[in-house]
C-alpha cells in the first residue's frame, strides 16, 4: 500500500465530533481532486487513573476498540503518553513477565539511589523519569483490514513510572484510509 500525502495548500480541514466518548478532536484531512482519495487523521484520548511505582496497563482492547470506531481499514495507529514519567511499549502481558519488567526496570534505574533531578526538584521521581525515557513515550503499529498487526503474544501496555498516583491521558491517533 502506497499513500501519498498531498500539498499543504490543498488540504480541507473537516472537524467533527468523534463517535466514542463526544470528544470533538475528530478530524479528518482530505484532497479532492481527480485520482485522490482520504486519508484520514483521527485523535482519540484514553484516560486512565493510575497508582504509580510502575503500574502496568494493557491497553490492546482499547486501541482495538478505537480503531474498529474509526472506520479504516489500513493505515497506523500511533500510541503517545503525555508526560516524562510514562512510557508505552509491547509486551506478552502476563503476570510472570509483568513482574520481570517491574524488576528489570528496579535493577536498570532503582528508586534508592541518587539523581541529580531529585537534588534540584525535591519530588523524588528522578528513576521515574529515566525509566520512561528508556522506554519511550510512544509506539507506531500497523493495522491492515481494521486489525492491529500485533503478534500473537504481543499486547500494547502504558506503564506509569511516577511515585504517587496521576491521571494520565493517552493519545491515540490513527491515520489511514
Amino acid at each position: 500500500m502506497h499513500i501519498q500525502l498531498p500539498e499543504r495548500r490543498r488540504l480541507r480541514r473537516i472537524r467533527t465530533k468523534s463517535l466514542i466518548n463526544h470528544n470533538p478532536s475528530y478530524t479528518r484531512y482530505t484532497q479532492e481532486g481527480p485520482g485522490h482519495g482520504w486519508m484520514n487523521v483521527i485523535t482519540e484520548h484514553i484516560h486512565i487513573k493510575t497508582r504509580g511505582n510502575t503500574e502496568i496497563h494493557d491497553i490492546t482492547d482499547e486501541a482495538a476498540r478505537r480503531l474498529e470506531a474509526s472506520g479504516l481499514t489500513n493505515g497506523t495507529v500511533t500510541i503517545f503518553v503525555q508526560g516524562s514519567t510514562g512510557a508505552v511499549t509491547t509486551i506478552e502481558y502476563e503476570p510472570g513477565l509483568v513482574e520481570d519488567m517491574k524488576r528489570t526496570l528496579e535493577r536498570i534505574a532503582p528508586q534508592g539511589i541518587e539523581y541529580r533531578h531529585n537534588l534540584r526538584w525535591g519530588d523524588g521521581n528522578g528513576h521515574s523519569h529515566i525509566r520512561a525515557s528508556l522506554l519511550g513515550p510512544s509506539l507506531t503499529i500497523p493495522f491492515q483490514k481494521k486489525r492491529l498487526m500485533l503478534g500473537r503474544w504481543q499486547q500494547i501496555i502504558f506503564i506509569d513510572m511516577d511515585n504517587k498516583p496521576r491521571d494520565r491521558d493517552i493519545i491515540i491517533q490513527i491515520m489511514g484510509i
